[in-house]
């Protein structure tokens, strides 16, 4: 690079109204680089933006996985639903699962706390009068979404008709309240059932 043009010191610089300036000696770290005039090394700047990016990248995943951060989500999800799911539906199937992938390889613990959460909540709504029959049921029904999944190349899932933790009442994991959807229809029904269902007569 042709330094020649520019201010050899900072007063020129300033006298001739010039951005940056070259004296052809190493700053205090050692860099021999153009200079800002209102300002320091570029180098020494480079390196401080690279930190500053850094740091915020840090700090924006430490919040993320915070209580405030999860809130502060949870609180643009309520304000927001029909554009976040409007956003998630156009999204592309393959950058959708490329982005799944990429989060739980990243959240391995939280992704591992929800699995213990989510069996956990199956145990404690699985009634203790449930028959073998039963069991055998809701073994037939995961397997029916397996093989639908496998057969049309979309994801199908089981779905609780009436959410395991719904707002007012809680269903069961019993072979009536299990239906089988696809993935995108679970996404959007998003435990509505509670709040949509008409009041009992």
């Amino acid at each position: 690079m042709d330094y020649s043009t520019y201010p050899s010191s900072r007063l020129e610089a300033k006298v001739s109204g010039a951005s940056y300036y070259f004296t052809g000696l190493p700053c205090k770290h050692g860099h021999v680089a153009l200079r800002k005039t209102k300002g320091s090394c570029l180098e020494c700047l480079k390196i401080e933006w690279e930190k500053g990016k850094t740091t915020r990248k840090d700090y924006f995943r430490s919040y993320n996985h915070s209580d405030a951060g999860k809130r502060s989500k949870q609180q643009y999800y309520e304000q927001n639903k029909e554009k976040v799911i409007e956003r998630a539906k156009n999204q592309a199937a393959e950058d959708r699962k490329k982005y799944k992938k990429a989060w739980k390889q990243a959240n391995l613990d939280e992704v591992k706390a929800s699995q213990n959460d989510r069996r956990r909540r199956h145990k404690n709504a699985t009634p203790a009068w449930l028959t073998d029959a039963d069991k055998r049921e809701i073994r037939r029904i995961y397997r029916e979404a397996i093989s639908k999944t496998a057969s049309t190349g979309v994801v199908y899932v089981v779905d609780h008709v009436i959410p395991l933790r719904g707002k007012t009442v809680c269903g069961l994991h019993v072979p009536t309240n299990l239906a089988v959807i696809t993935a995108e229809e679970n996404y959007q029904k998003n435990n509505k059932y509670l709040d949509t269902a008409p009041d009992p007569a």
